[in-house]
């Protein structure tokens, strides 16, 4: 509503005194403040801030009148009355200099067009000279203790019980009456006055009164502390015509202010509490409303210890009041009773470091203009402490040093901003929040590029991305379909247009401001005129004719319809109520503005649809239809009457009207009206009179005429039906026009603020699929919730409210040798707050047994991106409240909302978070409401929600024996190993190890020294990186460290490690069970993913498992099932080779036979020895970087054909071809020019040799017979580890895949090693024989393969044991072992431009000639560099992509 801003400014007073300034008194526009300190009465001006004429009493007549103490102004600004310490009435006349005299005016610089304006403008921009003239004074002969300005007269209450009549102007003895108090009977309501208890009033005084126009009466605060209300019962205020009520059981009474648009009386108590009155009409008797106090909760050091109420100031839009105590601080209340700020906590109250500060102690504060200021004079202990040093600001500013007894006089303004409600609440039916301060608006809309790609339907709209401007034209304002949430929710800024300052020098305090449904346009209206803003051109459109604008003044408000300005106005040059609408795109000028006249001044304006509604001075309402008009060329709306309701009979005041809103909404639903038709129409009046909101029906009852059978033009409209009270102590309404089948129950509904009751929603009641209703079934229902922030819009079909709150920042570290306001004040600023409030209209439903409704209306929201978190807030709500009620509750809810939440697919996630958020005392009344822990868990893995069961898991472990949790742990584990969950395996992992740690208690007899457990690998290479820059020794050098580190003893104790122990054996069980199942499938894939991440030793169980479950039974499907597993092609034969002989087929078996004899070169150098252990881990860190990308099988690789890849990290090498081959058949379609590119690159790499025909032909084959390049180095690994492991049928199954003969010749040879059992050598042999026979039938593609490798298949069927040494499988020469295979020039086979790439185990090309500069690797460090290089590779090709 208001929120304070920045810091506090400081007025001081030019004129050097001794006295303190203590009371201050606005005139009635709040433009001029009387401030009054002992014998000086001061006139400042709002605007400029600036003191214009101070009057300065004579010592002579200060001793006959005593000391000034109070002040009133005349209504029409032009006498002040004060009251003075003996008794007297002064009374001054302010008289004008005339309309040239200023005391300040503006200076223009030359040329400036501001020079050339009409003659009544400067006075808007100046300080007015005024003097002041003292009149004859009046002696009332007893001490004044409240003075009260009526039209003609001026009430004084004095000490000895009497009230005084003077008139301003007649001052002789005809103009005053004097009342005695004891002369006015008292009762507790009207209706027993006249035989009823009365106070005995002697010797009792008015201490306080405050005159309220609403009301027709005075409320008072009597000497002894009660509070009464006197009303004069006829025109004049006479003795006998004058009837009192008083309120029973206070007796505290300290001051009064009475609130005149929602006709309620604040008393302030001696006990610090304010307490809000209103009057019954019906019995006249005083009745308690509510109270403003501060609560334990948020203030729990100050909440009692404030001292009585010293003042009650009511803004001048009256929906906020002030309090100060006695013992200082402010604090700021909504109407009814919302609190907003209080200066005696947080920031206000503490410094940074901790330390109290004292709160400020006020002796007078008043409202500014329009409410953008407060006034506010400090105590004079507070002034005399802050001046005793001055301190250098303050010497700067001021020419002379003050001596110590002429202190300047200081005021304190602190600046607000408030909503736009306050003062136009037609901007309710907007999704937006808008702020206005005194020279600045304040939006919650995000960028409008934003906006419009959420809420904009029309594609032609773009936008430029830099300046926010429209290309075509700006969207078109009808689509005003909900903000996309991230526009309004994306961040806490607000989006701060400053005012035009040529506006507001003339037209300054702002008073109206309107935002369009779109949020891109806003209008703002001063003293005079009207201007207009467009967040998509940031430009304002002022009037260009100063005079229309000067002529003119908003009276009744401004709304936006669609493209058009609406504004109730009073015209000065007509003399008359204007109803006048400004299109937005042409000049702001009367020549393109349609003109209605009025009867009566308008007070209030809202627009719905294509209807205008006014609420106008003489208690009527009126309805207008408006039409745009295109037959001009500028086009206008023509406006036309349609119905005229009277409200006089219901409204005793046309100023407590506070909002009047059209809508579509209606006590009976779809019997009458068909749905689509009912979201559309006008269908009733919403009124907000004075807190009371008051609804107006169309009167259905009469014979109701067809719509097709009435002419178009004659739309006779039905009339309203008698008032009906819908809500009390409302101060905002909100409601929409807009119609969403899917959410009626929140379009449809009717949300009201209630102050500190928080909110209500009028909500609808649907039947259930168009069934009839139940008779009994009310069509609506008002429910109420709390809610933490003060509502300022309502996001409909987001289920939101936005608001705003204040925040403060500390600038404390200005202290100086006495504190400089920022010190004493933290700055203040205002961001956006938002809330969730579905959960407490479906806790409200359950409540009433409306489950149905709830249901429906929670489906129709289950799709918000924060729909969990409702379900969540509501168990968390109900579950926190039931649980640790003391009493026992009859009816618990918590089960009621346990089943609504079952009816949704987040239950189980719900359940948990819930109760991980919640303490765990709570949790036994949780479950014992939703179910047990274990059954939900089991819900959970059938649903394959292995991430909830994993919570559910948490809690099962602290509720239930380590046996149970162990044996669900079990469970989970199992499952996510089998879907390859590889986080959530770990976490098990160490959940396991956790239980086991817990559970044993007994130590081990003796210390076992255990391998490295199966996460111990994993651990390391998970966090270790090598740097590609590192060199081989210092990879080595890290090698050997890593041996011993994973030798060391691990646990801090025998104990806990013969725990470890167990419990290692228990998970490595289970691992081990998990390899075998996957191997007894052939998922190699799934088992080389699972022994990366989770840093199985895949070797080490190889070796154990060699001759059991690491054999291949049937060659041909392990074949078939890898080609699927790894997306590696079927090989296929060009079909000219089938049909015809090749024309060259001496240079075509030379080029199948190069590659591979190259292969078995490669692999036959760099597979290390099986009996190397040091490999073991090396291998393990290979798989680390790849470990992420071998989850996803890469189906489209064509990010990895990257040519700078291999220039970057392997610059030693010539050899490119290697890298083309890695190409797929996917390849060939998806990236053909990539790969048409890197031929040509080939082609010229090979000076010596080009290619022919033939060749490309063969080696495009053998790109489409490839598969994925991960999928290559993938295989590579597993032939590795099977190679160590010596599983040599499964090298075989992999060395067929990739068709590399030197595997096959390798394994062959290790067969006749006498190590391998005769049965692997049987299964090896029957295994390639039947491969062979699927090959010739069902696969052809594999039968030039198998015939190169026929020469080994020969020999592996005739040979003996004893011809073939171990030592034949040490690396050797090329040329020695392949003697007969160089090509026809000659050319040797390690040529990097003719071999098809040399393949090493990981897939690498692999430099077959020495780095240059003759530096020689140690053997030993081979397979870390290529490692390296490997790491690159898979990086690298992740950095670029070629399009």
């Amino acid at each position: 509503m208001y929120f304070l801003t920045g810091w506090p400014r400081r007025l001081l007073c030019p004129l050097r005194s001794e006295e303190e300034p203590f009371h201050i008194q606005p005139s009635s526009h709040r433009f001029y403040f009387a401030v009054l300190s002992e014998t000086q009465l001061s006139i400042w001006y709002s605007r400029p801030s600036v003191l214009i004429v101070s009057y300065i009493e004579s010592a002579k007549a200060a001793t006959q009148f005593g000391f000034y103490q109070k002040a009133e102004w005349k209504p029409d600004d032009s006498m002040i009355a004060v009251a003075t310490a003996k008794g007297y009435i002064l009374l001054f006349d302010v008289l004008g200099g005339g309309d040239d005299k200023y005391l300040y005016e503006p200076v223009y610089p030359k040329g400036s067009p501001r020079v050339k304006i009409n003659p009544g403008y400067k006075e808007e921009q100046g300080a007015p000279a005024l003097s002041l003239e003292m009149k004859k004074p009046v002696d009332l002969e007893s001490p004044i203790t409240s003075l009260q300005s009526l039209q003609e007269d001026l009430l004084v209450c004095t000490a000895d019980g009497y009230l005084h009549v003077l008139h301003w102007d007649g001052l002789g003895s005809n103009g005053r009456k004097a009342i005695c108090l004891t002369t006015i009977p008292f009762s507790l309501d009207l209706q027993t006055a006249r035989g009823g208890p009365s106070l005995d009033l002697e010797g009792v005084y008015i201490r306080c009164m405050e005159y309220g126009m609403t009301l027709d009466g005075f409320a008072v605060v009597l000497s002894d502390g009660r509070l009464g209300f006197i009303t004069p019962l006829s025109n004049t205020i006479t003795a006998d015509q004058l009837q009192g009520v008083w309120a029973a059981d206070v007796t505290d009474g300290t001051c009064v202010a009475v609130n005149n648009k929602y006709r309620l009386m604040a008393f302030g108590c001696a006990s610090g509490s304010v307490l809000v009155y209103m009057i019954d009409t019906t019995t006249g008797s005083m009745q308690l409303s509510h109270k403003l106090e501060l609560t334990p909760k948020h203030y729990p050091d100050i909440y009692n210890k404030t001292g009585p109420v010293k003042l009650i100031c009511w803004s001048p839009d009256y929906s906020v009041a002030m309090v100060t105590w006695e013992c200082g601080g402010l604090s700021l209340w909504s109407v009814f009773g919302a609190h907003l700020i209080c200066t005696l906590g947080e920031d206000f109250a503490y410094r940074s470091d901790g330390t109290k500060k004292d709160p400020i102690k006020i002796s007078s504060m008043s409202w500014g203009a329009e409410g953008y200021h407060l006034w506010v004079l400090p105590n004079k202990p507070e002034r005399r402490r802050q001046e005793e040093q001055p301190h250098d600001q303050e010497v700067e500013m001021e020419t002379l040093p003050p001596s110590p007894s002429f202190l300047q006089a200081g005021i304190l303004q602190f600046h607000f901003i408030k909503s736009t409600l306050t003062v136009n609440p037609c901007t309710s039916n907007q999704e937006q929040v808008l702020l206005h301060g005194e020279d600045r608006l304040y939006l919650t809309c995000g960028d409008p590029t934003q906006v419009h790609s959420t809420c904009d339907t029309h594609p032609h709209t773009h936008l430029h991305p830099r300046d926010g401007s429209p290309l075509q034209h700006p969207p078109n304002p009808n689509s005003s379909l909900s903000q996309g949430l991230s526009t309004l929710l994306g961040h806490k800024h607000w989006h701060i247009v400053q005012i035009h300052s040529t506006y507001l020098e003339s037209n300054w305090p702002i008073r109206f401001a309107a935002i369009d449904t779109a949020g891109q346009y806003m209008a703002v209206a001063g003293r005079r005129g009207f201007a207009h803003y467009s967040l998509f051109t940031r430009k304002w459109k002022l009037f260009g004719n100063i005079t229309q604008e000067q002529n003119m003044t908003v009276t009744g408000g401004l709304a936006w319809w669609n493209d058009f300005v609406v504004v109730a106005c009073y015209s000065f040059i007509d003399q008359q109520e204007q109803l006048r609408l400004y299109l937005r795109s042409s000049n702001l000028d009367n020549a393109f503005a349609s003109v209605t006249k009025l009867h009566s001044d308008t007070l209030l304006l809202n627009v719905f649809r294509d209807m205008i509604i006014l609420f106008r001075a003489d208690c009527s309402i009126c309805l207008y239809s408006i039409e745009k008009r295109n037959d001009s060329p500028n086009p206008l709306a023509s406006v036309e009457l349609l119905q005229e309701v009277s409200m006089s009979r219901y409204i005793p005041h046309p100023a407590l009207v506070v909002s009047v809103t059209l809508t579509s909404v209606r006590t009976e639903t779809g019997i009458t009206l068909k749905a689509q038709q009912q979201a559309c129409t006008a269908e009733s009046i919403m009124l907000n009179l004075a807190g009371q909101l008051i609804m107006l029906q169309r009167d259905r009852s009469g014979p109701q005429v067809r719509e097709k059978e009435t002419p178009a033009n004659s739309k006779k409209l039905l009339p309203f039906c008698p008032p009906v009270v819908l809500a009390q102590c409302v101060e905002n309404v909100w409601t929409t026009c807009r119609s969403n089948r899917k959410k009626r129950h929140l379009l449809e509904a009717l949300w009201l603020s209630c102050g500190e009751a928080g909110m209500k929603v009028w909500l609808p009641l649907f039947p259930r699929d168009h069934r009839k209703p139940h008779s009994f079934l009310s069509r609506r229902i008002m429910l109420p919730f709390h809610i933490n922030i003060y509502p300022l819009a309502v996001l409909f079909e987001d289920a939101l409210v936005l608001g705003a709150t204040n925040e403060t920042v500390l600038y404390d570290g200005l202290q100086g040798s006495s504190e400089p306001l920022e010190a004493l004040f933290p700055y203040c600023t205002v961001e956006r707050t938002s809330q969730i409030y579905l959960h407490h209209i479906l806790r409200q439903l359950l409540v009433r047994n409306l489950g149905e409704q709830a249901l429906m209306l929670a489906q129709s929201c289950a799709s918000l991106p924060y729909f969990p978190h409702v379900m969540e807030l509501m168990v968390h709500v109900v579950l926190e409240e039931e649980a640790t009620s003391r009493e026992p509750i009859p009816d618990p809810l918590l089960p009621t909302v346990a089943k609504f939440i079952t009816e949704f697919p987040l239950f189980l996630q719900t359940i948990v978070h819930c109760a991980r958020k919640t303490e765990y005392a709570l949790w036994n009344y949780l479950f014992a409401a939703v179910g047990n822990p274990k059954d939900l868990f089991e819900e959970c893995l059938m649903a394959q929600d292995l991430d909830t069961a994993a919570s559910y898991l948490i809690i099962l472990q602290n509720m239930e024996v380590p046996a149970v949790s162990r044996q669900h742990a079990t469970l989970l584990f199992n499952t996510a190993l089998e879907q390859g969950k590889w986080d959530l395996c770990r976490h098990m992992i160490r959940f396991l190890k956790a239980i086991g740690s817990g559970e044993m208690e007994t130590p081990p007899p003796t210390p076992s020294t255990q391998e490295p457990s199966s996460t111990g690998g994993f651990e390391f290479f998970r966090h270790r990186s090598i740097s590609l820059s590192q060199s081989a020794d210092s990879i080595a050098v890290g090698k050997f460290n890593l041996q011993k580190t994973l030798s060391m003893p691990t646990g801090p104790s025998v104990k806990g490690r013969d725990v470890e122990c167990a419990e290692n054996m228990y998970i490595d069980m289970m691992l081990w069970r998990h390899a075998r199942h996957l191997l007894e499938q052939v998922r190699l894939r799934d088992l080389g993913c699972f022994s990366a991440q989770l840093g199985f030793e895949l070797i080490g169980w190889l070796c154990r498992e060699r001759n059991r479950v690491a054999r291949v039974d049937d060659f041909v499907s392990a074949l078939k099932k890898l080609h699927k597993d790894f997306l590696w092609p079927f090989p296929v034969i060009p079909v000219g080779s089938l049909s015809s002989p090749l024309r060259n087929g001496r240079q075509d078996t030379r080029l199948l036979k190069s590659q591979s004899a190259d292969s078995l070169l490669n692999s036959d150098m760099d597979t290390a020895p099986p009996q190397a252990t040091p490999s073991n881990h090396i291998w393990l860190d290979g798989i680390g970087q790849r470990s992420k990308d071998m989850d996803t099988a890469s189906s489209a690789p064509s990010n990895q054909n990257s040519p700078q890849t291999y220039d970057a990290f392997l610059s030693l090498l010539t050899n490119k071809v290697e890298e083309y081959s890695i190409g797929s058949a996917t390849d060939l379609t998806e990236t053909s020019s990539v790969v048409d590119g890197d031929w040509t690159m080939v082609d010229e790499n090979s000076s010596t040799l080009s290619l022919s025909q033939a060749e490309l032909e063969h080696i495009s084959m053998e790109l489409a017979n490839k598969g994925p390049h991960k999928s290559q180095v993938q295989l590579r690994y597993l032939l590795h580890i099977f190679m160590e492991a010596g599983c040599l049928e499964w090298c075989v199954v992999i060395g067929l895949i990739l068709r590399d003969a030197s595997v096959i010749k390798q394994v062959i040879s290790f067969l006749d090693s006498p190590e391998v059992p005769p049965e692997t050598v049987q299964s090896v042999q029957n295994g390639l024989l039947a491969v062979d026979a699927w090959a010739s039938t069902d696969c052809q593609g594999y039968k030039p393969f198998l015939n190169l490798i026929q020469p080994q298949l020969q020999q592996l069927m005739e040979s003996t044991a004893e011809q073939v040494q171990p030592e034949a499988f040490q690396p050797i020469s090329p040329n020695s072992k392949l003697g007969g295979s160089e090509g026809l020039g000659g050319t040797p086979l390690t040529r990097p431009e003719d071999s098809r790439g040399v393949v090493s185990p990981l897939g690498l090309a692999l430099p077959s000639l020495e780095p240059a500069g003759g530096f020689s690797r140690p053997p030993s460090e081979d397979c870390p560099a290529e490692q390296t290089e490997e790491q690159g590779e898979e990086e690298g090709a992740y950095d670029c992509t070629l399009s």
